[in-house]
């Protein structure tokens, strides 16, 4: 199994759509902005009206599987060519006759609007040279592979270069590799529950969240999320014997048996928890569980601090404000991890708000990097010394907590008025 070299070829879109193309089940929705949506048309229409012979639009990988073709990389594209040459009156376009889920539909049928308007702004000599240009001068490199572990690799090293793909996604790539011996509909549950998810929150997630806590607890730099740090959540492949991974792969078993037999009187209330944020992940389908399992989480913590805080007393009208929210989010949200969401209303949220708060009374700017070094233990103005993520991840009871004795900031006047509901609960919960 390998890359055919002899369908490697520069393809124009009159030969390319041609193709029997089909969107395998664990493609993301299709997402194209009206924005992007319009930029290929104005992109592709200058090129016509300056004459340019040929315009490449990237390239797309395949995998060949009998007598079609899957659209591994390119997709979004594809399916706007599609719809573009689709208002120009081409109307036997293959992709547009893939199933697609509502939010696809959605975006399709907004972009088809747009395309329809831009193009009927267009004498109609004009769109039938446009159309010719698109179907004989726009072109693609076309990679196409019988493999579809191959095919996910080549996506991998194609998106690593030049224009840098979301961390997420590339991880999505990965473990996708390392479901090749699931069955299809396991891929297509799992897949569909990611895709639910808005990019912008599975960014969010592993950025200001995932990343720094399983670097923080480590006494480690928890800034510069990207591409090049996405190690951490490979996790223990499938194909790995050595003991650690045969001990962590077969307690995500034992406890994947346990709750779904459900016959233990342990599970009357809840299913035994499945991740920890200080413990590797397993490759492959556990990747995605474990993604949600935590942007779960994180909303439970947040809907409790909504209930338990009165607006002012988390406030964000600046962005070190938001910084300091979101510290507080990621000492609730490690602490919940360790000890369970049902721990944090008793007394630990008193302890965590003083904390992270405290931070925000001392310092007039804060910035990430202001809060990298705090939840360290290395700010020099308040609580010098304490990692607290490391504590809490050596901690084998939720009340050890509570022995931390934190510092009562050096308060500037000027922070003590501009946040007065923080001093004030922080004065009446620590008896200042």
């Amino acid at each position: 199994m390998a890359l055919l070299q002899d369908e490697l070829k520069v393809t124009n879109m009159e030969e390319l759509l041609g193709m029997k193309l089909s969107l395998p089940s664990y493609q993301r929705p299709y997402r194209w902005s009206v924005k992007s949506t319009n930029t290929l048309f104005l992109d592709t229409y200058h090129a016509y009206q300056e004459g340019i012979t040929e315009y490449r639009i990237g390239s797309v990988i395949l995998h060949k599987e009998n007598d079609k073709y899957n659209v591994v990389d390119g997709q979004q594209r594809l399916t706007t060519m599609s719809i573009l040459l689709y208002c120009l009156g081409v109307e036997d376009q293959g992709l547009l006759r893939e199933k697609y889920n509502q939010l696809s539909n959605d975006a399709i049928v907004t972009n088809f609007d747009i395309l329809s308007k831009r193009i009927s702004e267009l004498a109609e000599d004009e769109r039938s040279k446009y159309k010719e240009y698109l179907l004989r001068n726009c072109s693609t490199v076309r990679i196409v592979t019988d493999s579809e572990q191959e095919a996910f690799q080549f996506f991998d090293s194609q998106n690593s270069r030049g224009k840098e793909l979301k961390p997420h996604d590339l991880l999505k790539s990965y473990h996708l590799r390392e479901m090749e011996d699931e069955e299809e509909q396991q891929k297509v549950r799992i897949i569909n529950q990611w895709e639910n998810v808005n990019e912008d929150v599975l960014n969010e997630l592993f950025k200001t969240y995932l990343y720094p806590l399983t670097q923080w607890y480590k006494g480690k730099d928890g800034l510069g999320y990207s591409t090049s740090k996405i190690d951490i959540f490979k996790g223990i492949k499938t194909t790995n014997v050595f003991n650690y991974a045969i001990y962590h792969k077969a307690s995500n078993l034992f406890i994947e048996q346990f709750n779904a037999n459900g016959s233990s009187e342990l599970l009357a209330s809840k299913a035994l928890n499945q991740f920890q944020l200080t413990q590797p992940l397993l490759a492959g389908k556990r990747f995605f569980n474990y993604t949600l399992h935590y942007r779960n989480l994180l909303e439970q913590v947040q809907k409790l601090i909504q209930k338990v805080h009165k607006k002012e007393q988390i406030p964000s009208r600046r962005t070190g404000d938001l910084y300091v929210k979101q510290l507080y989010e990621c000492a609730l949200l490690f602490f919940a991890d360790r000890f369970g969401i049902e721990t944090l209303p008793n007394g630990v949220m008193q302890q965590l708000y003083t904390w992270s708060y405290s931070l925000r009374l001392t310092m007039d700017a804060v910035y990430m990097e202001t809060i990298n070094k705090y939840a360290q233990g290395e700010h020099k103005r308040v609580n010098n010394g304490l990692d607290l993520f490391s504590k809490i991840s050596e901690m084998n009871h939720a009340e050890d907590l509570k022995l931390i004795v934190l510092e009562k900031p050096n308060m500037e006047n000027k922070n003590i008025e501009k946040y007065k509901a923080v001093y004030d609960l922080l004065c009446e919960w620590n008896r200042w």
